[in-house]
């Protein structure tokens, strides 16, 4: 047996829980969530942690550097859907923000036996993804122990990138890395060890927090709308057009009209709506203010 192991708290058993094998459906769910509930309460506390790493996150995308999480099994594919949340959703590039997973990405669907367990092969796929000295790197791993994890951020530091990690354990091997460290410790799971439910809940409300913050104060977001979408399906096509509409308060007919205009570019078209410029005017306003909308809409004079 490994006594480590048996002594993290994520591998506890939960003692408000025990009986949860005799509950009804609905009474089994009213735990569920009142343990979930604890979740938003720990990630509170952490925020100056989690500000500091999308701090070096928006410094990294200012200078056309990338973020990628790296983990394994449950860890390893909340980090793969945050990544390919991205650029539907702001208009990324996909290799602007990646997801490495122990075993590959057969791994996300199927588990890839002993993939985590080499710190060698974090390291090489750290390697292959290109990572270099102006990259982020983010480890996320629920024991704070897991190789795979460990081996490709301790490259990630030989190469030069900023690293950080995310776990929900205290003092763990990953504490002991160097780097910083976020420990969500939200305690004993609903079923013991089962840390898809709130390790898991409290890694991707840490990777929402990353990546939104991040997107939002590299001028991806106008007001609270997702100026930057890419309206690649008729949903998304009918939220741009709605989202230039809620922008501007312009007609129908004049937004169809921009948004053709702009090839279905909403910050284009927003600029234009507000500014009463053409298309190449707009883009270039966007340029002169590093693609924020509001310093686009300032007197040209001033760009």
């Amino acid at each position: 047996m490994d006594s480590i192991l048996d002594g993290l708290i994520t591998e506890q058993p939960n003692d408000k829980t025990s009986a949860i094998d005799q509950l009804g459906s609905a009474e089994i769910m009213a735990l569920i969530n009142d343990e979930d509930r604890l979740v938003a309460e720990v990630i509170t506390g952490l925020i100056p942690q989690i500000a500091a790493a999308a701090d070096r996150i928006v410094e990294s995308f200012r200078s056309g550097g990338r973020l990628f999480y790296v983990g394994a099994g449950t860890s390893g594919r909340i980090g793969i859907l945050d990544a390919s949340e991205c650029p539907p959703t702001y208009g990324t590039d996909p290799d602007m923000v990646q997801g490495l997973i122990a075993g590959g990405f057969q791994a996300v669907k199927d588990p890839v036996e002993g993939a985590e367990d080499s710190a060698e092969l974090g390291a090489s796929d750290l390697e292959a993804a290109g990572v270099t000295a102006g990259d982020v790197v983010i480890g996320i791993a629920a024991s704070g122990r897991t190789p795979y994890v460990l081996g490709a951020m301790k490259r990630a530091g030989e190469l030069g990138a900023a690293v950080f990690g995310i776990c929900n354990n205290p003092e763990t091997p990953m504490s002991q890395t160097g780097f910083p460290v976020i420990e969500a410790v939200v305690g004993p799971e609903v079923v013991m060890g089962s840390t898809r439910m709130k390790s898991g809940t409290a890694q991707k409300m840490i990777l929402n927090m990353l990546t939104t913050t991040a997107m939002i104060r590299i001028g991806k977001v106008y007001r609270n709308l997702m100026v930057d979408l890419n309206p690649s399906n008729k949903k998304l096509v009918h939220r741009a057009k709605r989202i230039i509409a809620l922008a501007t308060e312009a007609s129908d007919t004049e937004i169809e009209a921009a948004y053709r205009e702009s090839e279905g570019q909403v910050k284009t078209a927003i600029v234009m709506l507000l500014a009463g410029v053409g298309a190449a005017e707009a883009r270039r306003r966007l340029s002169a203010s590093r693609g924020f909308v509001h310093g686009a809409l300032i007197s040209p004079n001033a760009l």
